[in-house]
């Protein structure tokens, strides 16, 4: 245990285009050998450079619905009790949870393209898998 105190809780800045917190975090995941204006430019040529604010709103809502439907509720963490190892479900919070679900949408879309605001794609099956082994798993959950 550390003696020097907690961590103090960080908040994610806004990108400089859409002003929103969600799309700053998928940029510093993309983001080449530290390079942001990159990983910024992938992004944007992604999604089709079309400056009205409709084309603006429509992507932040696809980005939205896409990390909400990969975005865990529940993770399996190993916990070490009596020399045995078991696969306790924990409940994670919405920001681990957003960080998770955006790691697994890029490397599901490395890949392949995928298209997760329908519900389909390899993230969706690896957020189903969780569930499935969280559920498997819940008679450990009084070893958290």
């Amino acid at each position: 245990m550390s003696r020097r105190g907690t961590a103090g809780k960080k908040t994610a800045k806004s990108d400089p285009i859409y002003r929103n917190r969600l799309v700053n975090m998928l940029v510093n995941r993309i983001l080449k050998h530290g390079k942001k204006i990159i990983g910024l430019s992938n992004y944007l040529s992604s999604r089709e450079k079309d400056s009205t604010e409709d084309r603006n709103k429509s992507t932040i809502r696809f980005l939205r619905q896409a990390i909400r439907g990969v975005t865990p509720g529940i993770v399996v963490k190993s916990r070490r009790v009596g020399g045995l190892t078991h696969q306790v479900p924990i409940e994670i919070g919405s920001t681990q949870g957003k960080a998770l679900a955006i790691r697994w949408l890029l490397g599901a879309f490395r890949k392949r393209p995928v298209d997760p605001a329908k519900g389909c794609g390899d993230a969706i099956r690896k957020k189903e898998e969780t569930h499935k082994m969280a559920e498997a798993n819940i008679a450990f959950v009084h070893f958290r």
